[in-house]
């Protein structure tokens, strides 16, 4: 009896085993639209949730999305709360000491400033998300930086007074600019970063070269063009 009781917890354990293998946890912000974001259903939604629920299905995995804040999305995922990131991370130097990331599935764009005046101050205070590359940028830039845990806070900012323009992703501005009559783009666009990847545990190498291989074929095939497209308009950048 004791011996059926091992081999049916020693099968439960491996069944267990394989079925984990099949999951992958995937850790995005919600908050940083059209990138990610919480739809009315109160699920995920977005283009990242879009692509990386096609990276799962040609991957043969399931996707389970974790929701997480910004600030300790990076530290999260190497303390295993979720095994990768697709939460408009921008591949930089400086994170890839701590993470991995696959190749880019977002080409390297701008980020602009939005701001209540076309004569606002750009070297004044300038508001910016958290442990952002744009966060960065600021700093060295000679200006006061103002940081908030959440894009929304960085525009909430310049309409209080509190900054006198906000720095961030163009696409994530440009709906503000575009539908709010206060709000309008301001200075020149700078460009920063070397793309949108997922990040990954330095680890988990078997991981991201499936996860690679699979957004070389989305790029091949024009399916990582036309999500592009579908979510950041027909002008956006895509790949050739």
């Amino acid at each position: 009896m004791n011996r059926l009781i091992l081999s049916t917890a020693v099968l439960a354990l491996t069944a267990g085993a394989a079925m984990a293998q099949d999951v992958v946890r995937m850790g995005t912000e919600g908050a940083y639209p059209p990138y990610n974001f919480i739809n009315d259903s109160g699920n995920p939604d977005g283009f990242e949730i879009e692509l990386g629920n096609e990276l799962c299905k040609r991957a043969e995995l399931t996707c389970e999305w974790v929701t997480n804040d910004w600030d300790s999305i990076i530290p999260n995922l190497t303390s295993g709360n979720y095994d990768t990131i697709m939460a408009g991370m921008s591949i930089t130097d400086e994170r890839e000491e701590v993470i991995d990331f696959t190749q880019n599935y977002y080409p390297p764009t701008a980020s602009v400033y939005v701001a209540l005046d076309d004569d606002a101050d750009l070297t004044g205070v300038v508001a910016a998300q958290v442990n952002t590359i744009q966060a960065g940028y600021v700093a060295e830039s000679g200006a006061t930086l103002l940081e908030f845990a959440t894009g929304d806070e960085t525009i909430a900012a310049v309409r209080n007074g509190e900054a006198d323009a906000v720095f961030a992703d163009l696409d994530f501005l440009a709906p503000f600019a575009a539908e709010e009559a206060d709000l309008s783009i301001v200075g020149e666009p700078v460009p920063l970063g070397g793309g949108i990847g997922m990040g990954l545990r330095e680890s988990d190498t078997e991981m991201k070269a499936k996860f690679d291989a699979i957004i070389t074929e989305m790029k091949a095939d024009g399916t990582l063009n036309t999500m592009l497209k579908k979510w950041f308009g027909d002008e956006t950048q895509t790949y050739e």
